[in-house]
């Protein structure tokens, strides 16, 4: 019978499991902190999901915005695409520096500052009118105030939960594809009735009213590390927690290429309305829901995050490229829910099983942000790289879609090598140990 403490992402009791671990023997066990249990740690992932409706559901709305403002402001897919790159990059890029300040017990602060910025991006968005404008607006301050959260969400819910944290990230995850639902609806149902600024300012008055239920029930624990590194850089000696990182990289490199162009294929190459192109969003989104919650279910009942992850990365490298031989209608539908599904999965796992690289929760939020901050850089290039093979190929899509998919690929193969190497005995995986032979 297989030993169930390696299955389940080798927590195996008194045993170094990974970057930064500590026997559990050696340490407070999870009846000792409280975890898991409680309507504080409860209410916690409800202002996770919060925050990850105004952050990611916004941004999950964004093949809207892709569509719109190639036409207003006559701009190329590529040019457009940095925008939302740039969002998401800085999203990721400035979870190194929130997540340290999380760790030092500055939850408030970042709180007030992201909110801030993401609901000025926003409102300034609804009166853009040059593209450097929309740079600023959408790109730089939305994509600061994402930045100043997002770590601090998911440190939040890692340090209240254990056993259960894969479904507590899930629940919390799953404001994204809620979002993107809350803010494609508005785009389609409001469109015909409002001029596009107006539309923008509804959206933002989402924001704002999240924003106040989230400072009013945010309550992160009482865990302060006033001392160490922006970077620890040990963590990088640990082969698991590199090749993870590097997974990561690759995977983020080529998963969102269908979210910046979803709407804009449907409308190229199916032919379908911008009507249409909406609901196709919708369903994306909507697909979402179900690939958040149910592979983290799986998790934490059975395989354990990272056993859990890896399949869901090749899956969407598969649906990746099963979008190349897409040609109508019906099978777009069937593109986008198989796509939807298996890429919030991986969007919904991915933190969580970097949560189980260290078991130290006072150095969560920096670990956490380090991979997040590597993921930066490919969420900034992959997109425009995307738009500029589409542009080079004279608008098909084909070299976009075998880029995507080659990436998420490798992202998945460096994600399982992370696994296989998590299994084996540390002084073999530490690099740089004197006892690595």
């Amino acid at each position: 019978m297989p030993d169930r403490g390696v299955l389940n992402d080798g927590k195996r009791q008194g045993q170094d499991t990974g970057a930064g671990m500590t026997p559990a023997s050696e340490g407070p066990t999870s009846e000792d902190q409280g975890y898991d249990r409680g309507i504080t740690a409860w209410t916690q992932v409800a202002v996770s999901h919060l925050l990850v409706i105004n952050g990611f559901g916004y941004f999950s709305s964004f093949a809207f915005f892709q569509a719109h403002w190639e036409t207003s402001l006559s701009r190329s897919s590529s040019d457009i695409a940095w925008v939302g790159s740039l969002q998401l990059c800085l999203l990721f890029f400035v979870g190194a520096f929130s997540g340290r300040a999380m760790d030092a017990g500055y939850f408030r602060w970042l709180l007030t500052a992201g909110c801030s910025l993401q609901i000025l991006g926003v409102f300034a968005t609804s009166s853009v009118t040059q593209f450097w404008q929309l740079m600023l607006a959408q790109g730089v301050a939305q994509g600061l105030g994402n930045g100043l959260l997002f770590t601090p969400l998911v440190t939040l819910v890692s340090t209240y939960f254990e056993k259960k944290r894969a479904i507590a990230l899930g629940l919390a995850a799953c404001g994204a594809p809620v979002g993107g639902l809350i803010f494609s609806t508005i785009a389609r149902q409001l469109g015909p009735a409002l001029p596009f600024e107006w539309l923008v300012r509804v959206m933002g008055f989402v924001l704002l009213f999240n924003a106040f239920l989230i400072a009013a029930l945010a309550r992160p624990r009482p865990i302060k590390r006033t001392s160490g590194p922006l970077v620890e850089w040990q963590a990088f000696r640990e082969l698991p927690y590199t090749l993870y990182a590097i997974g990561v990289f690759f995977t983020l490199w080529g998963l969102y290429t269908a979210y910046f162009y979803t709407a804009t294929f449907g409308k190229d190459i199916i032919g379908v309305s911008s009507s249409t192109s909406l609901v196709l969003l919708l369903v994306l989104n909507g697909a979402g829901i179900p690939g958040r919650i149910v592979p983290a279910l799986i998790a934490d009942a059975f395989f354990g995050s990272f056993n859990t992850l890896i399949p869901c990365v090749f899956c969407v490298s598969i649906t990746l490229y099963c979008w190349m031989v897409v040609v109508n209608v019906e099978g777009y539908i069937a593109f986008v829910v198989f796509y939807g599904i298996f890429a919030n999965a991986v969007q919904t796992l991915f933190p969580s099983t970097l949560s189980h690289l260290t078991t130290d929760i006072t150095k969560m939020g920096v670990r956490t942000g380090m991979v997040f901050t590597i993921g930066s850089f490919a969420c900034l290039t992959g997109p425009p790289i995307a738009g500029m093979l589409i542009s080079v190929a004279d608008g098909s899509y084909r070299f976009a879609q075998l880029f995507g998919a080659t990436s998420v690929l490798l992202g998945a193969m460096f994600v399982l090598a992370s696994r296989l190497t998590q299994t084996l005995p540390s002084h073999i995986w530490k690099l740089g140990d004197s006892r690595v032979c």
